[in-house]
């Protein structure tokens, strides 16, 4: 490596800067990315590679190979620092996020992050995520910045940029068929290794996220459930029936002691003659997925964000029919689900006495929900949409009140923080939903001598609490652990709603215990619960056409 002199005005030498070769910087670059920014993948090849050492050991070349030919096809004037710039950042921020929460970067992930709030992205802008991206960003950087690269003439350059990328694709493609029955056996069986590489797989990722967005700028709405009504209400039950949809936030059902958990994190709800439905599994496990699958005809297997985007929801269904629908919202929007009908942000009210830290706590619905049923005088239905537990700020979740189970992590920066202190935090905001339920429940009961009413609750996916090396969600589907897609299922109702329903409760106790559930059940669930005839309604995604006298045509 040569070096060159920067002269100031009086003739001396002022800053030694070194010079390297364009293959050279190309190499180290790739190299330095490989190993330095993608624990997370080698962890993976060491675990699930360990019975051979010497295709782990084959795997460093050929991963060295295939990134340094990468590096050197943009190794050209001009393009060469600011692209390898913008690599290192990449890898720098998607390292953070893989190797700190065990999180895979898919085209899922970015549209979540895509359709944050500012409040909850400076959330994970943590002091240990700054620096972080000062030493692995940073400084490569300010290195890369600050060398010459000395670059041959143009000809010269294609000739050996070309003899450099063909050496190294020979070398990786010798050791990746060498070795081919032992790579192809371990990227089958565990497809989270490719999900991993790193700034490769949050590349690749951007790119399938930037396609759908523009294929979906393009879409039309079809209408669904035009020929929706309204069936006349069983059991002489005349007055206005009124259903209250509570959209949940990273709950999971292996906290919820109405689930099993050994800690009592239902007290209140456990007291209000709920039904649970304890085998109820996600859509997916990132809100921009499941709130726009949930609300959708569409079952798991069938969804797509574009499908979602292109067809009516379950709210413009009600509406169809003649129901009064509304969306008040306590976090990220409604993903587009509440395009047609009122919708109310609270958030943007900076409510200080719910929003001190720009985020509000979910008891801003319960300020406002008593004069919304106050003037209630037809058939209503209204989404809350919780901010719920959502992380990893846990502790700004819930009030003092509520702090029940200490010590309790009180930081974004969860690996300041005892996998312990972190449960703690969780369960304290589970304990927080269980009084926002009951709050809810009792209001409405408060009400039945005017109104018939019921609530129905769902989260929209899990959260990974430190098991498996796993925080927080959005973990792929396929890939995701039981804590991310086990989510809690909740239904109330009073005397008079369940008998205009033609409801037997105590058969449903019973069939809630017995069988799985989804959120495939949602959008015809609360058309049932609604009397709402149509004929998108299927009764087998109706979790209570088993125990009506009269199903939902």
């Amino acid at each position: 490596m040569a070096s060159t002199f920067i002269t100031n005005r009086s003739g001396r030498s002022a800053i030694k800067r070194p010079v390297i070769g364009s293959v050279t910087l190309s190499i180290l670059s790739a190299l330095y990315l490989l190993f330095f920014t993608n624990h997370t993948f080698w962890a993976k090849i060491h675990t699930y590679l360990s019975p051979y050492p010497v295709a782990i050991f084959s795997l460093y070349v050929a991963m060295s190979a295939i990134f340094s030919a990468v590096f050197i096809f943009f190794s050209a004037k001009y393009i060469t620092k600011p692209v390898f710039a913008v690599l290192i950042i990449i890898a720098a921020v998607s390292s953070w996020f893989m190797d700190r929460f065990g999180a895979i970067i898919d085209s899922d992930m970015i549209r979540n992050a895509a359709e944050t709030t500012t409040a909850e992205a400076g959330n994970l802008m943590t002091p240990g995520f700054a620096l972080h991206l000062a030493i692995f960003a940073g400084i490569p950087i300010a290195i890369l910045i600050f060398i010459r690269i000395d670059h041959r003439p143009i000809f010269g350059k294609l000739l050996w940029n070309t003899i450099g990328i063909l050496g190294c694709l020979v070398i990786a493609g010798s050791i990746v068929a060498a070795n081919s029955k032992t790579f192809t056996t371990a990227v089958r069986q565990h497809k989270d290794i490719a999900k991993t590489l790193n700034p490769l797989a949050p590349i690749s990722s951007t790119y399938h996220y930037v396609s759908q967005v523009d294929h979906e700028a393009n879409l039309t709405v079809t209408p669904t459930g035009q020929d929706a009504k309204v069936m006349p209400a069983l059991g002489g039950v005349t007055k206005p029936r009124i259903t209250v949809i509570v959209a949940g936030e990273t709950g999971r059902a292996a906290s919820f002691s109405l689930n099993g958990y050994a800690r009592e994190t239902n007290p209140q709800l456990k007291m209000r003659n709920v039904t649970y439905f304890p085998n109820t599994t996600s859509c997916g496990t990132a809100t921009a997925i499941s709130i726009p699958c949930m609300f959708s005809r569409f079952t798991r297997s069938e969804y797509s964000h574009s499908k979602a985007l292109s067809n009516e929801n379950v709210l413009d269904v009600l509406v169809h029919a003649g129901v009064d629908a509304r969306w008040w919202d306590n976090n990220t929007g409604s993903k587009n689900v509440a395009d047609r009908v009122p919708y109310f942000d609270l958030n943007a009210t900076l409510d200080p006495k719910f929003c001190p830290t720009g985020e509000c706590r979910d008891d801003i619905f319960l300020d406002r929900l008593d004069s919304w049923l106050d003037g209630i005088t037809k058939d209503s239905v209204i989404v809350l949409h919780q901010l719920g537990s959502h992380g990893p700020t846990y502790h700004l979740r819930y009030t003092d009140e509520f702090r029940k189970f200490t010590p309790d992590c009180q930081t974004a920066e969860l690996a300041n923080c005892k996998d312990s202190e972190i449960v703690n935090a969780y369960d304290n905001t589970i304990l927080y939903t269980d009084h926002f339920l009951a709050s809810i429940i009792d209001k409405l009961k408060a009400r039945s001598a005017k109104l018939a009413t019921g609530m129905i609750y769902a989260s929209d996916h899990g959260e990974s609490l430190g098991e498996n090396g796993l925080y927080l969600h959005g973990a792929p589907y396929i890939l995701a652990p039981a804590e991310q897609t086990h989510v809690p299922f909740i239904v109330w109702f009073d005397d008079d709603f369940a008998k205009s329903m033609g409801l037997d409760a105590a058969c449903l106790s019973k069939e809630a215990k017995a069988g799985g559930r989804s959120h495939d059940d949602f959008f015809h669930s609360i058309l049932s619960m609604m009397n709402v005839s149509t004929s998108v309604y299927d009764p087998s995604l109706d979790v209570f056409s088993g125990c009506k006298r009269r199903p939902a045509a």
